[in-house]
């Protein structure tokens, strides 16, 4: 009789441990479903890196979109000055010869040749002024407003576009 009992006990032991075993099992591939420490550096690593190349053309691209609209104002006043040329027989330019593109210049700019219309808009991200380059020529420069290595853009009056190393 004691052998039974101790065969029993054996036996649960036995089961419990089979239990106990599979519950562990379960538990065990539970846990590496998730991804790992690795798995998920690799991904941000991916990510930083495929963000730092899109700020980057992202950048470029809104650099280039501010030139060609400086670019589009300048032949706007070209066409101005013509105008201003044909009313009263001189162009409009700085009042002392020469040309520093300021707010105040591009300010001038839209109230002589524009009647006070907001051509030259603050979000191109340059100011314009008119130089006089002799009795019956001028040239229009523009100068993006930042402090280092600013991009300068020239059109003459037959319409030439110069631009500096900068840009």
């Amino acid at each position: 009789m004691m052998m039974t009992v101790t065969t029993q006990l054996l036996k649960s032991c036995q089961i419990l441990y089979k239990l106990n075993s599979q519950s562990f099992t379960k538990i065990k591939t539970k846990s590496s479903i998730g991804f790992s420490l690795v798995e998920l550096l690799v991904v941000v690593a991916i990510i930083g890196i495929l963000s730092a190349v899109g700020v980057v053309t992202y950048n470029g691209y809104i650099s280039g979109t501010k030139e060609k609209s400086a670019k589009n104002v300048m032949q706007q006043i070209s066409l101005a000055q013509t105008e201003e040329y044909s009313n009263t027989g001189s162009y409009h330019t700085q009042e002392d010869g020469t040309c520093t593109p300021t707010s105040s210049t591009s300010d001038d700019i839209e109230t002589i040749l524009f009647g006070g219309g907001d051509q030259i808009g603050k979000d191109i991200g340059y100011e314009i002024c008119i130089a006089s380059t002799g009795s019956s020529n001028f040239d229009i420069v523009a100068l993006e407003n930042k402090s280092n290595n600013p991009c300068k853009l020239t059109l003459s009056r037959n319409g030439n576009f110069t631009r500096d190393d900068n840009c």
